[in-house]
């Protein structure tokens, strides 16, 4: 089975430098197979992982359970009154979790990026990005850069009248070590139009050096990879997934796992990628 796994990455890093005007695959070539499968009332808006441990994320909190048995070790949580309002996700680097935050459905738009010490959860740091491209929902640690994505959605929220900033405008930033933007880019129609009315809630680099993403709803991620030209991600494939969208974690301490949650059942989900 491990070998198998590896060959499979080894197919997918290839497939990464194919010509830029590919078409998608339409059928998949990849599934994930289920390994694991732990309830946590904090399993609503995305996940984190480590060696050790993972971290699923609701508006409010995080919890720490243990990675082989779901066992809860830690928590965090914020008051109902408190600056932390929406977190999203999160990355965990160097005994840090760093959490996607915003204020999310507020307006204007803000968004920050909330800082955990993974041995007990305490809060230790804070970056704000105030009023930026819209609400920061995931962010990610690759090739010597930080990588997020600000969401806009087509939905309309409480007394307002108008979508609240449209899917379309939901932009992947590439951040230096200080956060500030170095490039960005958008998704492509197919994407976006699985997304709509909400966004791209949750996204990680893969092993095999591309990028994966989820919309809000569909129980899909989207395999894409940064144009050779323009500005629209490209599309490479769709792998079905049990979670229904949301954040979702490549397990970098274990290459070829990788974390989604269910939001309707409140679980954490582990699964194993492998050629279809």
């Amino acid at each position: 089975m491990q070998r198998r796994t590896l060959l499979a990455l080894g197919g997918l890093a290839l497939a990464g430098s194919a010509s830029a005007q590919a078409p998608a695959p339409a059928t998949p070539r990849h599934r994930f197979i289920e390994i694991a499968r732990f309830p946590s009332p904090f399993a609503r808006q995305g996940i984190a992982v480590d060696q050790g441990f993972i971290y699923p994320v609701t508006d409010r909190g995080i919890a720490k359970l243990d990675k082989a048995t779901g066992r809860e070790v830690a928590r965090w949580e914020g008051p109902r009154d408190g600056p932390v309002i929406h977190l999203d996700g999160g990355i965990c680097l160097d005994g840090r979790l760093y959490g996607a935050h915003s204020n999310y459905p507020q307006e204007p738009m803000t968004s920050s990026i909330e800082i955990f010490d993974t041995s007990d959860l305490s809060h230790v740091g804070t970056h704000s990005f105030g009023i930026q491209l819209g609400s920061l929902t995931w962010l990610d640690r690759h090739a010597d850069a930080w990588w997020a994505v600000f969401a806009n959605y087509s939905r309309v929220f409480g007394a307002s009248q108008r979508p609240y900033g449209h899917t379309w405008w939901t932009t992947l930033v590439k951040l230096d070590d200080r956060f500030r933007q170095e490039q960005a880019w958008v998704f492509p129609q197919a994407v976006l139009r699985r997304a709509e009315p909400m966004s791209v809630s949750g996204g990680s680099w893969g092993p095999d050096g591309l990028l994966w993403c989820t919309g809000h709803d569909h129980t899909e991620v989207y395999r894409l990879r940064l144009p050779r030209a323009g500005s629209v991600l490209e599309l490479v494939e769709t792998v079905p997934m049990p979670g229904e969208g949301q954040g979702i974690a490549w397990d970098r301490s274990s290459p070829g796992n990788f974390w989604c949650i269910s939001r309707s059942k409140a679980e954490a989900i582990g699964l194993r990628l492998e050629l279809g």
